[in-house]
């Protein structure tokens, strides 16, 4: 073990913040860190907007849910998949499309998720706190419209930054043998009934016992909520997905 791994272990969502703010200093570290991730034949076909006004701040938090820490904590960047400037640069020497095939549209999806996550590496290494908004997903094209975001550009999530207020447990993670394979995929019935367990316990700890669920109860209620209006979305964007 060393700090890094200790730190990328101790890992645990904040969303509950203290008034004091992510300092100019900080930021840099965390956008320096952010843009130093890998990316795609260095494609970096992401941008990431930081939300200071509270207004707009204000409204995100209504859109992404209700989700009251997107207008509380100190710091709010919304990550985004963007082709658009992938799409300026072409346009300089052919006229080759950027859309129409899956591939780009991946590659801006993985950029904005590795650039986040070192975003939020560096941020826990300064001893402040994240937690990712996927909920800015759920309506797309207003938080687009808030934004200005342009063609061939999506919110990919939301992510708030700030010193933590809280000491919430660590929310235990599959079982080893659930995620790990060598040279071919099996299954691991076994170690997902396990987990179901151990997130049961977990839950009820988190809780004072007033929720009992599982994992699998827990996923099998996701899929009853999928966001189906992501396609037409993208679609609206720019991005040409069959």
């Amino acid at each position: 073990m060393n700090d890094m791994i200790e730190l990328l272990q101790s890992h645990r969502s904040i969303r509950k913040f203290n008034s004091t703010p992510v300092t100019p200093e900080q930021l840099d570290a965390i956008l320096g860190s952010a843009q130093m991730a890998s990316t795609s034949s260095n494609m970096q076909a992401y941008s990431v907007i930081s939300v200071t006004d509270t207004t707009l701040r204000q409204q995100l938090a209504v859109l992404a849910g209700n989700q009251a820490y997107v207008s509380e904590c100190p710091l709010f960047l919304v990550w985004c998949a963007d082709l658009h400037r992938f799409a300026q640069a072409v346009r300089q020497h052919a006229d080759t499309p950027v859309t129409g095939n899956a591939e780009n549209f991946l590659v801006a999806t993985v950029d904005a998720a590795l650039a986040a996550q070192n975003a939020a590496v560096a941020a826990e290494s300064l001893g402040l706190g994240v937690v990712y908004i996927g909920g800015i997903r759920n309506n797309p094209a207003e938080v687009s419209q808030l934004l200005g975001l342009p063609q061939l550009v999506y919110p990919v999530f939301g992510m708030c930054i700030g010193m933590p207020d809280q000491e919430p447990l660590h929310r235990p993670r599959l079982p080893r043998k659930a995620v790990y394979h060598e040279n071919r995929y099996t299954e691991a019935r076994d170690a997902i009934e396990s987990y179901d367990e151990t997130v049961r316990d977990y839950m009820k700890e988190r809780t004072g016992s007033k929720v009992d669920t599982t994992w699998t109860k827990e996923m099998a209620a996701k899929a009853t909520r999928p966001r189906q209006h992501m396609k037409a979305f993208l679609r609206g964007q720019g991005f040409e997905i069959e």
